[in-house]
């Protein structure tokens, strides 16, 4: 399940995903972001990613296929999570985000409120 977060903002949009993501939630999620980019050329994201937070084959590669295409309308992207799996892939994607100008980090929950700050600058 994808939750959008009452946080959000016209161009920082906030996400909490519980369970496993198909490719109905995926594609609302895409939809939601296409919106804002209508509006505005950047786009940041919080997404919280629960314990049981997953994405299902197709889901996973329409995310990865939809981001690939789009990758210069992200400013900021805030992966909040306790998961320690997490933590480690945005300390490897993190760099290549940087290459093309993505602000990517990782934040624990008891930091949730800081993640905010970052993704809203």
């Amino acid at each position: 399940m994808i939750k959008k977060l009452p946080e959000s903002t016209e161009n920082v949009l906030g996400f909490e995903v519980d369970g496993k993501v198909d490719l109905e939630q995926e594609k609302q999620l895409i939809s939601q972001v296409e919106a804002v980019l209508e509006k505005h050329p950047k786009v940041s994201v919080l997404v919280i990613l629960s314990d049981q937070a997953s994405w299902g084959l197709e889901a996973g590669y329409e995310d990865l296929k939809w981001a690939m295409t789009h990758v210069k309308s992200f400013h900021r992207i805030a992966i909040v999570s306790d998961r320690k799996i997490w933590e480690w892939l945005v300390a490897i994607d993190s760099p290549f985000a940087a290459v093309l100008g993505i602000g990517e980090k990782h934040f624990d929950m008891v930091n949730l409120d800081k993640a905010w700050e970052w993704v809203k600058e």
